[in-house]
């Protein structure tokens, strides 16, 4: 048995287990999204962290890594059980077509696993949903949890994606927002960083705490 696995979060960069075989390249119809709570790798139940998760969207397409396991049962057992703890805001877990660049009509890969969720707060205690722009990143330049603070898991996705060669526009643009607010309040920026943000902007945060539910066999890993 064999299986393969989409990364287009913090998997990109830091896949954190045991693999054979790594291959750039994108899904269709998903686009990513900040819609996601993590209150357990790098936010709290009482300030959440925005994580990306992937929406359907004719017509998109994700880049991102998928990674092979294979060696036997308990290899792919161990690698399997480590994405689920790591993984453990995902709700679902979708088989998808895989795509390299050189051939975009037919896929590379079938039955890739994607860890994805449901779009729905009342069955989905993780799910929040889109907000506007500015306050997504007063969220995530604000947000720290036990494996750091949601603004580096944004600026490590948005130099990953770069490293591949296949950047994303909503990822650019949330992390130039974040960049503004983390001027605004005197964070340090990196020059080439530096953007020219708003004169007034409020640092309260509308989000409300997420109701936390001890995880069995959780542990502080990224997410």
């Amino acid at each position: 048995m064999v299986f393969w696995v989409f990364g287009y979060g913090s998997l990109v960069w830091n896949p954190g287990f045991e693999y054979d075989d790594k291959v750039i390249g994108f899904i269709k119809d998903y686009k990513r999204v900040f819609d996601l709570a993590c209150i357990d790798h790098r936010g709290t139940p009482e300030h959440p962290a925005r994580t990306c998760t992937l929406e359907s969207s004719e017509g998109a397409i994700c880049w991102g890594a998928a990674y092979c396991v294979k060696g036997g049962p308990e290899r792919e057992k161990a690698a399997m059980e480590y994405l689920e703890r790591r993984e453990c805001e995902y709700d679902l877990k979708t088989l998808v077509d895989f795509y390299k660049e050189a051939d975009t009509v037919e896929p590379f890969l079938t039955g890739v696993i994607v860890f994805t969720s449901t779009p729905d707060k009342i069955s989905n205690k993780y799910y929040l949903g889109p907000a506007p722009l500015d306050e997504m990143a007063r969220q995530i330049a604000t947000a720290v949890g036990p494996c750091g603070n949601n603004k580096d898991y944004l600026f490590l996705l948005e130099k990953a994606l770069f490293d591949i060669g296949h950047e994303d526009d909503m990822v650019i643009e949330l992390a130039i927002e974040v960049r503004k607010v983390l001027e605004i309040v005197g964070v340090k920026v990196p020059k080439e960083k530096k953007l020219a943000g708003p004169l007034h902007i409020s640092l309260k945060s509308n989000i409300p705490a997420l109701q936390h539910r001890p995880l069995v066999e959780a542990i502080a890993m990224d997410s």
